[in-house]
């Protein structure tokens, strides 16, 4: 019941599968893989596509012949697998360059090769049949507030986004830019911090139809916040292009757990809400093995996000269509059709209405609102005790 198929629309990064386990404190514990073989043993799992940076693919300084033989390989394999490209990236975050920023580097050299390394892996996500451009700000940052450089960074980021949908345009590519928030890591403050950091930047961009987001499941959490809420405002928005799904525990670093590891109930909720609201995009793992594991914990790993996402599902769809749960929720609403009437778009009349109307408030201020019993019910079915 829990095999992944890829109308699942279930992806994983080159990045995601292939970490070696290198953190701050340690050195690599496991060989890095082949993106070839990558793609054959993601094809296997019932994956259906794979994300990639650019130097995922193509390292730093390879040769244009080079380069164009490593593309020609992978697509290949993508061929003989049937696997897809949705989204692609650069990192912006590597290169000792970038040290102080990309868009946002006080050096306009550093910035226009940071534009130019973005419109080169426009030109290889097009190459490969990529849709989606995510653009993380992994950069974009300060530890010193001395330079008053806060000022200048949203003009900064504004023209370069607003020239990569230009050059999309002119180059026929019907990119979707998805921007993805987080609060820190790996500098000490990112500028652009949260969902609705991004979501009011977007509208002050000259194409703001091609711009939306890429939230993390993660990114959110690190900062205490609630994730399942953050992309209820996006979707409200229209604006969820992708999303990365992990897990995190509150204040640490970016652990990039496996989805569902940690935040069982933050997990169902989030399924549950993309499953409801008519999501069509890629479910992207952006979480990486454990560092204690060997490669074949590492597919373990992507064989738990994806049955995990399922099982989740699942159990969604059984506690909506729990009688005790929909008739609680019935009575949550309480949907009375003279208080609905008073409420809606302005006229004269309704607002007329509305200042002289009794309003019923001794009862509402006595009212409960069950909301114990309806939470129960959610760890009933998440426990299997329960439809």
């Amino acid at each position: 019941m829990y095999e992944p198929k890829p109308e699942h629309k279930f992806t994983f990064g080159l990045w995601t599968v292939g970490n070696v386990g290198r953190d701050p404190f340690g050195d690599a514990v496991r060989e890095k893989l082949d993106p070839v073989y990558v793609v054959h043993k993601l094809a296997e799992l019932g994956v259906y596509g794979i994300n990639l940076h650019d130097e995922d693919l193509i390292p730093r300084g390879t040769p244009p012949a080079e380069r164009d033989r490593i593309v020609r390989r992978f697509r290949k394999a993508l061929e003989e697998t049937g696997l897809k490209v949705p989204m692609v990236t650069a990192n912006l975050f590597s290169d000792p360059a970038f040290k102080d920023g990309a868009f946002t580097s006080p050096d306009p050299w550093v910035r226009a090769y940071a534009l130019r390394k973005s419109l080169e892996t426009m030109d290889l996500g097009a190459e490969l049949g990529a849709e989606i451009y995510v653009v993380w700000p992994g950069r974009e940052g300060a530890e010193v507030e001395a330079t008053g450089k806060s000022r200048r960074v949203w003009g900064w980021v504004r023209e370069a986004l607003n020239f990569m949908a230009a050059y999309a345009e002119d180059q026929g590519y019907g990119y979707r830019f998805a921007l993805e928030p987080k609060p820190n890591e790996p500098r000490g403050d990112i500028y652009f911090a949260t969902v609705g950091s991004f979501l009011a930047f977007i509208y002050t961009l000259d194409q703001p139809e091609r711009f939306g987001l890429n939230p993390e499941f993660a990114h959110e959490t690190m900062a205490g916040l609630n994730f399942v809420h953050a992309v209820a405002q996006v979707l409200d928005a229209g604006k969820l292009f992708h999303i990365d799904l992990n897990d995190q525990r509150m204040s640490r670093f970016d652990q990039d757990l496996r989805f569902g590891s940690e935040n069982l109930k933050a997990a169902f909720f989030l399924v549950d809400l993309l499953e409801s609201s008519g999501y069509q995009g890629p479910r992207h793992f952006d979480a990486h093995a454990l560092r204690t594991e060997d490669e074949e914990g590492v597919w373990a790993f992507a064989r738990g996000c994806m049955r995990t996402y399922l099982i989740f599902k699942e159990k969604a769809q059984a506690f909506r269509e729990d009688p005790e749960v929909r008739s609680l929720l019935e009575e949550y609403y309480g949907e009375d059709p003279q208080a609905l009437g008073l409420l809606g778009p302005y006229s004269r009349e309704r607002a007329t209405a509305l200042k002289e109307v009794a309003l019923p408030l001794e009862a509402k201020r006595r009212r409960g609102y069950a909301l114990e019993r309806l939470d129960q019910l959610v760890v009933e079915h998440l426990l299997g005790v329960r439809g």
